[in-house]
């Protein structure tokens, strides 16, 4: 068990060191392309959005027709 350990260990400490090579223009152009794309799906996440909300809205408006509705028949069934 302690030689799995210490296995694991030097594993890990070699993975986290493979990173060292990065430099500071691959990063640079890394963060960028990010930019890039996160700009360009901007638009449709908004459309996307946008459409969920205005279903949403119609859906309220429904719910309230409905409540309202029921409320004219239990103010009309306590008249009674």
């Amino acid at each position: 068990m302690k030689k799995l350990l210490f296995v694991l260990a030097i594993a890990t400490s070699l993975v986290a060191c493979n990173n060292a090579t990065d430099t500071s223009a691959t990063a640079s152009a890394d963060s960028a392309k990010m930019a890039d794309s996160m700009k360009a799906a901007t638009p449709a996440v908004m459309d996307t959005v946008v459409a969920k909300m205005d279903s949403a809205r119609a859906k309220m408006d429904t719910a309230a027709m409905k409540m309202d509705t029921a409320a004219k028949k239990m103010d009309k069934a306590a008249k009674k």
